[in-house]
């Protein structure tokens, strides 16, 4: 047994669950945490704002398949980060969140200590999945065994683990750490066996993916070429089966999509929880009801919910397909012509888009090619919004944005900061708008301090375009939509990083090229209007 303080004890807890980089901000109320840190394996990386800690530790999880962790300070610390934990929540990406808490005798006296809250924890109980006071030095392992078990077990999403200042640095005995081990949901061999006969029984099935998919990705392959089907991806499971002729990268809320799903006798979803940021972007209220549908998925509070389900599976993706699959082995599937009919979604689906969406996906697609394994992070702005309804990205993780789920603004320039330290050498684009950059254009200097090859594509448009088209449509007066916008290659000269504003739509190749030719972050903006061939 060794004795340490509950911060050291803490990082290396968090060494051996095999974390590797933290996100925070240290402050008076977290400087006993940070006791260890400069001695262990973990990165230490800065932000400038509390919830750009959580949206760099979102775009981590995301490209790593890892928990994001974070360090904040009490109150204004833990309250700053709630709007990250809320994206993670709703994308189900998983997150540790460490924060401080006043000292133990004052909880709950109201006594207006420095970052008080009312209830701390209780605010943070309406979010996390899992959030826990440790008022005893000694529960600390199975405090943070129990945190990680969550993230590795259910359906991921934030977690919290609260430390009063007062027990930060009392002494702890540690003996031989372990990492916690996650426990995934299966479906038993019977339920399995009648999927998979259902499945092979269907003329024309589809399958349906949602970002709690993305880790069966083989699998998934595997399945979809025994049945014939066509596989439609939501925004959180783009570049599944890339190349795949069975490959439909197109939103459910397109009517081409619908069709297919409308058409189809048996419809096979997996991970999706069929939210209305992916089924009904429109808000048309249009999407089928599925004549035949059987549903996967690792939350059995989702399968309760809407659409109903012919046959509902509680598993991981991973482990239903694979069983599936084995099924499957040595007999022919009744579905036919699933290419044919994949093929015929996706040029509907581009058919459905406008001219302006067309030569926004023109950019995205130019990215793509430009710079092989690349990773694309969008904010809400015009441009990923098209790429939301129909972007055919090159492998899984490759393309996610906050425009889905609880949709905030400033999420990519951190978070495409977390997804670059988690893939170091590999480029990283951000594209963001000029509305929501400005949410977190500090976060500029993080990616600097940390050396990552982060490329930062400013949409320029003069303002929230998306919501003056939506006023202008309801027939409202825009007002509050033209903040102004600062000289975004300007400000990238102040933070030292090389910048560029185009003027044809054609330098973006070799922008491109020169950028990931650096070995820190660079800056490109393209101008809607300005940049001839940004837009029609």
């Amino acid at each position: 047994m060794t004795t340490k303080t509950v911060g050291e004890a803490l990082v290396d807890l968090l060494e051996a669950n095999g974390v590797d980089v933290v996100f925070g901000i240290p402050g008076v109320h977290t400087v006993e945490l940070y006791r260890g840190l400069a001695a262990s394996k973990i990165r230490h990386i800065t932000p400038r704002h509390e919830q750009g800690a959580g949206f760099m530790a979102d775009g981590y999880a995301r490209v790593s398949g890892k928990p994001g962790v974070a360090l904040v300070i009490t109150g204004p610390g833990l309250t700053n980060i709630i709007t990250a934990m809320a994206q993670a929540r709703q994308d189900s990406i998983p997150m540790l969140v460490i924060s401080g808490v006043n000292r133990r005798d004052s909880l709950g006296h109201g006594r207006g200590l420095l970052h008080e809250l009312p209830d701390q924890q209780g605010m943070m109980k309406t979010l996390a999945l899992y959030s826990q006071t440790l008022l005893n030095p000694a529960d600390l392992p199975s405090v943070m065994e129990r945190a990680f078990a969550v993230l590795l077990s259910g359906r991921p999403g934030p977690v919290h683990i609260e430390i009063p200042t007062d027990v930060m640095a009392l002494p702890i005995d540690v003996g031989q750490l372990r990492a916690a081990v996650g426990t995934r949901p299966r479906a038993d061999s019977e339920t399995l066996q009648k999927a998979a006969i259902l499945c092979a029984n269907a003329v024309s099935p589809v399958i349906l993916l949602g970002g709690g998919a993305i880790t069966a990705e083989e699998e998934i392959r595997a399945l979809a070429e025994a049945l014939g089907a066509p596989v439609v991806m939501t925004t959180n499971a783009r570049g599944m089966l890339a190349g795949s002729p069975l490959r439909v990268p197109a939103s459910p809320s397109l009517k081409a999509v619908r069709k297919l799903l409308a058409s189809a006798d048996l419809v096979l979803a997996i991970g999706t929880e069929f939210g209305p940021t992916d089924y009904d972007m429109n808000v048309d209220n249009g999407f089928p009801n599925l004549k035949n549908l059987i549903r996967i998925d690792i939350d059995a509070a989702q399968l309760a919910r809407g659409p109903h389900a012919s046959l509902a599976l509680l598993s991981s993706a991973k482990t239903a397909t694979a069983g599936m699959v084995s099924f499957l082995q040595g007999q022919k599937a009744n579905g036919s012509g699933g290419p044919d009919r994949a093929a015929a979604a996706r040029r509907a689906a581009q058919h459905e888009l406008s001219p302006k969406m067309l030569a926004e996906l023109a950019v995205i697609d130019t990215i793509y090619r430009t710079l092989p394994g690349v990773t694309i992070v969008g904010d809400s702005t015009q441009a990923v919004y098209a790429g939301n309804l129909y972007c055919d990205a090159p492998r899984p993780r490759s393309w996610f944005n906050s425009a889905t789920g609880y949709g905030t603004l400033g999420y990519a320039p951190p978070a495409a900061t977390g997804a670059a330290l988690a893939q170091p050498g590999a480029p990283v684009v951000c594209l963001a708008g000029d509305g929501g950059f400005q949410f977190s254009l500090s976060e500029i200097g993080a990616a600097v301090d940390s050396g990552v090859k982060v490329i930062f594509l400013v949409w320029n448009n003069d303002g929230y375009q998306e919501i003056e088209n939506f006023m202008l449509d309801a027939s409202i007066v825009p007002e509050g939509v033209k903040p102004s916008a600062p000289d975004f290659v300007a400000i990238a000269g102040a933070y030292g990083i090389p910048a560029s504003r185009l003027a044809n739509v054609y330098e973006l190749p070799g922008a491109l090229a020169e950028a990931n030719d650096r070995t820190g972050p660079s800056l490109i903006e393209i101008h809607q209007t300005r940049t001839k061939g940004a837009t029609v």
